[in-house]
């Protein structure tokens, strides 16, 4: 199921909602956010529900027996085995196929394909559980005694599949008193509408271009036209992943919880490693705190743990080579950036730097979108007239003219400008500030609904790029 549907909207959500907010006692509404987050994710995969429901049962064994035996090698033992089990669980299903068809290439085997299925949001709630196990191992949380309240930390549906990935430290203290308000509800609501209108209205439109524009291979390819297609591309993943996350934070907040944010207009950038620190946050949080601290961050081995963290990015993407290409290729911008470049950066005018990061942005997102080496390398060279094709073509311009409102729409709406605008307002003219809170951002909300609702039934493309991670 995502938010983005109309049986979400318009039918699982408001009976979620009568349901949790009929009862006042926050155990009961506990057990009911449980019950719907498991159906939340067993309406695209039942069988898969016994996935989650075991992670998170061993998940809770694991982590009593770390905190029973603290301080002792039987902790540590507990430790390993519970983080060796998960990411052999991640492993197994995720990149199973992967290695066998490497080996089967390398090697003179020819091991069967195995014909496994992914589980949808498998990697981000594995990665919370060994959030959780490490967290416990330190000693920076308790284990729960109540398996009700590690079952809500990972199962809760707003951030079940796609994240954000939050830490158990983030919401223990909201699993046992959430705070729901008024006012917090109705920022939920707007949260959510926010990213809805991301997704639906700005992200699909852009979508249906993409494939059509990205396509190397094509007689029709142009200089200009992958160029776009890349840009088109670069917003797309952008509305579709941030609008899921703002979705996620909204829900979030309907029910008394407060996640935490994962993109902070990344496309204003001015190096690599900037943009890092502003697109998906707490997976950047997560490899900073989990893997690249523990091998000695900036005091020791500094390359080493550099590029284990980029390989590890790349691959937690997708169990295929351009996901390595693409998270070393970071990697290498972000280890030259320390070097040389950063400070050549700084000292340029701004609009150098912002301009190198996009380039660099866009060039990367080659890489992430055609998982066909011999694809993405194709749309390089063209990129840089080197494949011999047209600098442009008729059918560019129509495709041009077609999206270039929506294009710069995009554009504007994935800076700060319009929340600037809003509060320059806001602070110049209280009461047209307060006229826009009351009456302006209820309108908009209801605008999106109506517009998303249309764009819904109209059209059966309305896929989720991080589903498949």
């Amino acid at each position: 199921m995502v938010f983005s549907s109309l049986f979400f909207l318009y039918l699982f959500l408001p009976i979620l909602l009568i349901a949790y907010f009929v009862f006042k006692n926050t155990t009961y509404r506990n057990w009911i956010l449980i019950f719907f987050s498991f159906a939340f994710y067993a309406w695209g995969e039942p069988v898969w529900i016994i996935l989650l429901l075991l992670a998170s049962i061993i998940g809770y064994l694991f982590a009593l027996g770390i905190e029973k035996y603290r301080g002792t090698w039987l902790a540590k033992a507990q430790f390993i085995a519970a983080v060796v089990v998960n990411i052999g669980i991640l492993g197994f299903f995720k990149y199973a196929g992967f290695l066998v068809d490497n080996v089967n290439a390398i090697l003179p085997f020819d091991i069967p394909h195995p014909e496994v299925t992914l589980p949808i949001g498998i990697s981000f709630f594995t990665f919370e559980i060994i959030c959780y196990l490490t967290d416990v191992y330190k000693g920076t949380i308790t284990a729960p005694r109540s398996p009700k309240k590690l079952l809500l930390y990972v199962s809760f549906f707003p951030h079940l599949v796609a994240g954000p990935i939050i830490r158990y430290s983030d919401i223990q203290h909201q699993i046992d008193n959430p705070r729901v308000t008024m006012a917090g509800f109705s920022e939920g609501i707007t949260r959510f509408m926010i990213g809805l209108g991301k997704k639906v209205i700005i992200a699909n439109l852009l979508g249906e271009s993409v494939s059509q524009m990205l396509n190397p291979s094509s007689g029709s390819a142009t200089v200009l036209g992958i160029w776009f297609g890349v840009c088109l591309f670069a917003l797309q993943i952008y509305f579709d992943f941030s609008g899921y996350s703002d979705m996620a934070i909204g829900l979030g907040k309907m029910f008394g919880f407060n996640l935490r944010e994962n993109f902070n207009y990344p496309y204003i950038s001015k190096s690599a490693g900037e943009f890092w620190r502003r697109w998906n946050m707490s997976l950047g949080g997560f490899f900073r705190d989990y893997v690249y601290i523990p091998l000695g961050g900036n005091r020791k081995f500094y390359l080493r743990n550099l590029f284990v963290v980029w390989f590890l990015t790349g691959f937690w993407h997708g169990a295929s080579w351009n996901f390595i290409i693409w998270g070393l290729y970071f990697g290498l911008l972000i280890y030259l950036e320390r070097v040389f470049l950063g400070k050549w950066l700084e000292k340029g005018p701004r609009f150098v730097a912002h301009l190198y990061s996009t380039l660099a942005m866009l060039i990367g997102w080659v890489w992430f979108y055609f998982t066909d080496l011999h694809q993405a390398i194709k749309a390089l060279l063209t990129m840089f007239g080197l494949y011999h094709r047209n600098f442009y073509s008729t059918e560019m311009q129509i495709y041009f003219k077609e999206n270039v409102l929506l294009f710069i729409v995009a554009i504007i709406a994935s800076t700060p400008l319009m929340k600037w605008t809003f509060t320059r307002l806001a602070e110049s003219n209280p009461k047209l500030g307060a006229g826009l809170q009351g009456v302006g951002v209820p309108v908009l909300n209801i605008a999106i609904l109506i517009i998303a609702t249309i764009l819904l039934i109209g059209s059966t493309y309305n896929p989720f790029l991080y589903y498949r991670f």
